[in-house]
């Protein structure tokens, strides 16, 4: 998923600290949730052939607007329309569905073990058999969730625009904490090191412990985020709807860079990501760009020709995301050269889902593909 932004409605969370331990890392070539892994940093390690070809095409008959998750031999993505389907990832063929009554879902799905997270636009948090798509027990919050959750441990992470940030116990839907923030919490919690980070319309990059639910200090940045930011070595990556971004170092909260996207109507809504040296930042001017992590530079910047809020992800040397302008591209990640392109013809605002050597997108228009 891409995670959708309303502007002064919005609040966001990212990673604190790494932790190997953490729980929706990306393992057994799986992608299990938004941006693969607790810390939202947007890389796979699932290899892709060298030429991808389309393998599929599933249509669900509404927008998809949430990134699929692959677990096993199984997609699994929302719609629009309020549907959660789970797709064979070998034929494309349906498994099940289940309906929220019509509320859609923009919150990306997380998996574990048996079990199927998500939320959507009525302010209902669901957990579901990843198996057969049966009920497992629901929580209604004040407000609608767009957040995609994470998971930490037994517990799981997400929030509403009812200002809260709710950790749940994963097993039964009893509520933990409900941080309360100054405004809606909109994209997905980012877990490491026992800190959940939101940075959001009130200008502050919160750091709140997943333990207790108490914020543990906070820095202003100023301007409003539409995009969940991404954490690397110590660092954490943030982009706001103004086209600034930022590295704010995690263990004292200091900003180390401060750059501006120069493009014309830039803002930036896709989540970054990082990995070693390399920061990459998807753009409304019409750009993907990386940048140097320790620096801010700009190493290579590649035109596409219409918005990107399609979060890329860094897949073995490549870089992969959606657009606007309808195609899905393939780009090098030391150069920006472009290396493969799939002109589908419908808007990309979902995030590329990559694992189990295969490359999952939905679209705007209702189709999911997947290459191999």
């Amino acid at each position: 998923m891409t995670d959708r932004f309303r502007p002064a409605l919005c609040v966001y969370v990212l990673a604190a600290m790494l932790l190997a331990s953490t729980v929706c890392a990306q393992t057994g070539g799986d992608w299990p949730s938004f941006r693969g892994k607790a810390q939202m940093t947007g890389v796979a390690h699932s290899p892709l052939a060298a030429d991808l070809s389309l393998k599929w095409i599933y249509e669900t008959g509404s927008s998809v607007q949430s990134t699929a998750a692959i677990v096993g031999n199984t997609v699994y993505v929302g719609t629009m329309t309020g549907a959660l389907v789970a797709i064979d990832l070998s034929s494309g063929k349906f498994k099940f569905k289940y309906v929220t009554g019509g509320a859609a879902i923009s919150s990306s799905p997380a998996v574990v073990g048996d079990t199927v997270y998500f939320g959507d636009a009525s302010g209902v948090f669901h957990a579901i058999s990843a198996s057969t798509g049966a009920l497992r027990w629901k929580y209604q919050t004040g407000d609608e969730i767009t957040s995609s959750p994470t998971p930490v441990g037994s517990s799981v992470l997400v929030g509403s625009y009812d200002f809260k940030l709710y950790k749940f116990d994963g097993a039964t839907g009893a509520v933990q904490f409900a941080h309360e923030t100054d405004a809606q919490v909109h994209c997905a919690p980012c877990e490491a090191g026992g800190l959940t980070m939101i940075a959001g319309c009130d200008g502050y990059l919160h750091m709140i412990s997943v333990a207790s639910g108490q914020e543990v200090r906070a820095t202003e940045l100023g301007g409003n985020f539409a995009a969940a930011p991404a954490y690397g070595s110590g660092n954490a990556y943030v982009a706001g709807v103004d086209g600034s971004y930022y590295a704010v170092r995690v263990s004292d909260g200091k900003i180390l860079w401060q750059r501006q996207d120069p493009g014309r109507n830039a803002a930036i809504h896709a989540s970054a990501a990082v990995m070693g040296d390399a920061v990459i930042f998807a753009s409304r001017s019409n750009s993907v760009f990386r940048v140097n992590a320790t620096t801010g530079d700009t190493v290579w910047t590649f035109a596409t020709r219409g918005d990107v809020d399609s979060s890329p992800v860094i897949n073995v040397g490549h870089v992969i995301f959606g657009a606007s302008d309808g195609n899905i591209y393939r780009v090098r990640l030391s150069d920006g050269a472009e290396l493969w392109r799939y002109t589908a013809g419908s808007r990309f605002t979902a995030s590329p889902a990559v694992g189990r050597r295969r490359l999952v997108i939905g679209a705007e228009d209702g189709a999911v593909y997947c290459f191999g």
